[in-house]
């Protein structure tokens, strides 16, 4: 039926504004939930193995003096900087002295009874078996001459090269034998590696040259790549544990003896498999489980997976997710199937 003078167009319209005269506003779309997401990834199913140890010089030399003695001084501490060639420690000299003063004045008397022998024998007044004695008494005197002097060379300790005083293990006027360390200094030229102790479990996972990091305190936030280089055969007798060795790149950071680090080896033969955080997991009932996951649009779906073995903070995926999926990991339980979401920057 047509109404006369009322087009169809001016009725739609005034009924509109009669709408809007009742107080109706229009319908608006749901706002996106907020929610933190991760991506499936391949990952090793067997865990890392990790190990905390403390940061050393990867080479250690134990100083002693060639000959006993009493320490006159000591001029270096634990933990002090030193450069090659520099006087770290003296012995009292008085013994050393005398000793040379003793071998000198034999070997000058030698000397002298030599030259007076081989005169004689000019003479024909010695015999030739009597200038042979002269002569090997000679050489003997002379051989105790270069002894007491190389020992009054090395009644001093000097650095051999560039690196810290690890340890102190004597003081000033301290009597010591021959041989008898006195310092252990650490050769900081040959690089830096971690000693860190293993449990009978973790030694037989591990192998010489495999792959590892490193991270410190002292450097949050930085990952020092580092190399498994030796691996203890018999395990330390006082805490049953094995000392694994690891070369650490030190990069241009500057490194310090006795720097506590986090060491992580990977096994370098675990199989990799799926992996989700275990935080993305809901309604979980033995080995099967449902996620949200982020589909194409922005919604939420969600979507039934098979679970394998817990790898620490995340879980193997046999079924159900495809590598790079983006499952929601916070703000899941109050998610419905198909719901809008927003990604937040963070994981």
């Amino acid at each position: 039926m047509k109404i006369p003078g009322i087009s169809l167009a001016a009725l739609a319209a005034s009924l509109a504004l009669a709408g809007c005269g009742n107080g109706a506003e229009p319908e608006k779309a749901p706002a996106a939930a907020p929610v933190r997401v991760a991506v499936v990834e391949k990952a090793p199913a067997a865990a890392s193995l990790r190990a905390i140890g403390v940061l050393a010089p990867a080479d250690e030399v134990r100083l002693a003096f060639m000959t006993g003695g009493v320490i006159r001084t000591i001029t270096v501490e634990q933990g002090t900087p030193v450069k090659a060639g520099q006087l770290l420690a003296t012995l009292a000299d008085d013994e050393v002295a005398a000793a040379v003063t003793q071998a000198r004045a034999v070997a000058d008397q030698a000397a002298r009874d030599l030259d007076r022998g081989k005169a004689l024998l000019a003479d024909e007044v010695a015999t030739r078996e009597q200038l042979e004695d002269l002569t090997t008494a000679h050489q003997v005197a002379q051989a105790q001459l270069r002894s007491a002097l190389f020992n009054a060379r090395h009644a001093r300790i000097e650095a051999p090269a560039d690196g810290v005083v690890l340890r102190k293990l004597a003081e000033p006027d301290e009597q010591v034998a021959a041989g008898q360390p006195v310092l252990i200094v650490g050769n900081t030229s040959s690089g830096w590696i971690v000693r860190a102790a293993l449990a009978d479990r973790d030694v037989v996972r591990v192998q010489t040259g495999d792959a590892a990091e490193v991270t410190f305190d002292a450097y949050p936030g930085r990952t020092f790549a580092a190399k498994v280089t030796e691996i203890a055969a018999a395990a330390d007798p006082q805490t049953g544990t094995y000392e694994m060795k690891v070369s650490v790149d030190a990069a241009d950071a500057r490194f310090v003896q006795g720097l506590v680090a986090k060491v992580t080896v990977a096994d370098p033969d675990a199989e990799s498999v799926a992996v989700v955080p275990v935080t993305s997991l809901l309604e979980a009932d033995g080995r099967l489980a449902t996620v949200f996951v982020v589909a194409k649009g922005g919604v939420a779906r969600k979507v039934s997976v098979r679970t394998g073995r817990l790898l620490g903070e995340r879980i193997e995926v046999i079924a159900g997710l495809e590598l790079g999926d983006q499952v929601v990991t916070e703000g899941a339980a109050w998610l419905d199937d198909n719901e809008p979401v927003r990604v937040l920057g963070g994981a």
